[in-house]
């Protein structure tokens, strides 16, 4: 017999109606939800590691046969795979792209049950890394020029601006709003994308290369890095960015040294105008190398997982390699922060309803993540029993609900068809396509479908 593992107190009243209050028993699993938790690189949910502390990235990503086995020991399942590949690989003819390698990247992504994140870079530091070969023949060979630290080719030359505009224009005119397109980087300029000296640029040379992201992808959410205080600035006067940044966890400035997590991200975070960014745009951090190389050299895990939930990280990318195992404690309490945590902590709700009448309910919820939900999965209630199941959408945007509490009072109506009768009563935040679960909750009840019992209720005519 079906249990349900939620806590029921007695009855009450609302809006002078008979009710019930529910009072969900919370659990502390690891919550495997769209958008949140650790990244694979490259590859995908079921793929092998990447041995040792090396990895593979800017490159087609391989193809590894598939056992049908999601999980891979050494990493959490994930929810998000990050493709990062080269310009070249993506236009090797000027203004021919290659759909089909991105086009099964999403395919993938969907079947191992996740979504991609994308950056295109324009060209890495490896001699075969370059920009396109038939834009290296319109430019010719540079080499002989001196450009800043990370450069490859002049990004003031307007054939640039003109060619990179149109590859993220191309992109967005064909992905943009894409159910399986978890974020895309905002990717200008530098060896993988990063950004390095974007303040050096021209005003309309940045605003060009910035304003063809925000205005190719009004839907899909953007990060940037956090690579200067203008540009920065400027792409959120313009629309709702988030950020990421890829050397998270470097601390040689332990021994004295410059590094990342002493001199750049905090400073940077702070002054760069992007403090409150997380609000409306996703935080994704990468490991600088991988967490192993952090254990090789003796870095402070629990100080760096604090310092990225300080920072409202949603999503981590340790570049599909293993977590060390002592470390694995560490990573369940990071996952249980990383991006949000939903916990429902009461539910009142009327004993009986009617046809066409109102369901009215209270409710009192936890966000105890560190950051919101960036994609729309509305809250939904469902009466169900073995002969009827009818999803009722509520009115609550859950893209609002940061950490903390929020007290959700609303009313859904019930279908006029809706035969008398005794149901379940369900919750559950779902897909706005299919109106099926999406994400989990952080409390007992959970039934093979993904929604969670509150308990009974009664359709009377």
């Amino acid at each position: 017999m079906r249990q349900i593992l939620l806590l029921l107190a007695c009855s009450a009243m609302l809006f002078g109606q008979s009710t019930r209050i529910v009072r969900p028993k919370e659990i502390d699993s690891v919550l495997t939800n769209p958008g949140i938790g650790f990244t694979t690189l490259n590859r995908f949910n079921g793929d092998p590691l990447n041995p040792g502390t090396r990895w593979t990235e800017g490159h087609p990503i391989e193809a590894f046969p598939f056992n049908g086995h999601l999980e891979v020991p050494g990493q959490p399942l994930t929810s998000i795979a990050y493709f990062r590949v080269y310009w070249k690989f993506v236009e090797p003819e000027e203004g021919r792209y290659n759909w089909a390698m991105l086009d099964a990247a999403l395919r993938t992504a969907h079947e191992r049950g996740q979504t991609l994140m994308l950056r295109i870079a324009p060209f890495g530091p490896e001699p075969d890394e370059d920009v396109p070969a038939w834009y290296r023949s319109m430019m010719g060979d540079e080499s002989s020029r001196t450009f800043p630290d990370k450069w490859r080719t002049d990004p003031e030359d307007p054939r640039y601006v003109k060619h990179w505009t149109g590859l993220v224009r191309a992109l967005g005119a064909r992905y943009d709003g894409s159910p399986d397109l978890e974020a895309v980087d905002v990717s200008i300029l530098g060896f993988w994308g990063e950004g390095e000296h974007t303040d050096l640029l021209k005003d309309s040379t940045m605003r060009a290369l910035v304003d063809s992201y925000l205005e190719a992808f009004p839907k899909t959410p953007l990060m940037m890095q956090p690579t200067d205080r203008r540009t920065n600035t400027y792409a959120l006067s313009k629309r709702d960015v988030g950020w990421r940044a890829d050397c998270l966890g470097d601390m040689r400035g332990v021994d004295g040294r410059w590094c990342h997590m002493f001199d750049a991200y905090p400073e940077a975070v702070a002054t760069f105008g992007i403090q409150d960014s997380w609000r409306k745009g996703p935080v994704s951090l990468e490991a600088c190398w991988v967490m192993q190389e952090w254990k090789n050299r003796g870095w402070d895990i629990g100080y760096i997982i604090d310092q990225s939930l300080k920072w409202h990280i949603s999503s981590f990318n340790n570049k599909s390699s293993a977590v060390p195992p002592e470390w694995e404690p560490q990573v369940k309490r990071w996952l249980n922060h990383m991006g949000y945590r939903f916990v429902l902590r009461r539910f009142e709700y009327p004993v009986t309803v009617t046809p066409s009448g109102k369901l009215a309910f209270t409710s009192w919820w936890e966000n105890k993540g560190v950051a919101p939900i960036y994609h729309e999965f509305p809250l939904a209630l469902r009466l169900h029993n073995e002969k009827r199941s009818e999803v009722l959408l509520t009115g609550a945007d859950t893209r609002t609900w940061l950490p903390g509490d929020i007290v959700d009072d609303d009313a859904v109506f019930v279908p006029a068809d809706t035969p008398a009768g005794h149901y379940d009563l369900q919750i559950g935040m779902v897909d706005p396509r299919t109106r099926t679960p999406k994400v989990k909750l952080a409390i007992e009840g959970i039934d093979a479908e993904g929604w969670y019992t509150l308990g009974t209720i009664d359709v009377a005519r």
